[in-house]
């Protein structure tokens, strides 16, 4: 089997069982370790990816394994992990999981913008530019990265360099509403 079609066939396999913890199947790969191979299975999710979490579908993903023939017979190592600070930024939801962070956008018109994260809209990425909001659709970006930082900004501050909350696309299409959740009302606290 090829790399191509065994790495297809592990996707298909494995998207479901990522799907059960609530969290993306990010990537898949398969390095030769000395007399194994390294299956490294990457995942994340909306509000990150705990240990448990990672312990659980490496469970499940272990199990859906051992019960197909994917990986062939011979010796391999499973390992599940989130994608690191330097995975680009090909998606809506990996922009929309780098809210508040500030981020390189290369454009496809080969122009590079720098700015922090404010929201990932239906039209695109809301990005807070020296000073502006500046909208990127989506058909714009090529890709993005996720600049290091020593000191990630709080929900305060980034409601601040919002210079314009009603720019179009908010509302009814905003996809970063997580925040709602937590503002719904209720006792702000159990016990």
């Amino acid at each position: 089997m090829g790399a191509d079609a065994r790495r297809d066939r592990l996707i298909k396999l494995l998207e479901p069982v990522v799907a059960v913890e609530g969290l993306d199947l990010e990537g898949v790969t398969i390095t030769p370790a000395g007399k194994r191979r390294l299956l490294r299975v990457i995942v994340d999710g909306d509000g990150g990816v705990s240990l448990d979490q990672l312990a659980d579908v490496s469970k499940l993903a272990s199990k859906a394994l051992d019960e197909s023939d994917v990986m062939g017979g011979g010796p391999y190592v499973l390992e599940v992990t989130s994608p690191g600070v330097d995975r680009p930024l090909t998606e809506p939801r990996h922009w929309r999981r780098a809210r508040g962070r500030l981020v390189k956008a290369d454009l496809r018109d080969g122009t590079t913008v720098e700015g922090r994260v404010l929201s990932a809209l239906d039209a695109g990425v809301k990005l807070s530019v020296e000073g502006t909001t500046r909208l990127l659709a989506w058909d714009e970006l090529a890709k993005g990265r996720v600049q290091v930082e020593f000191r990630r900004i709080d929900e305060a501050e980034l409601e601040l360099l919002d210079d314009d909350p009603e720019a179009p696309g908010d509302g009814p299409g905003l996809e970063d509403d997580e925040d709602d959740e937590h503002d719904a009302g209720g006792d702000g606290g159990k016990g």
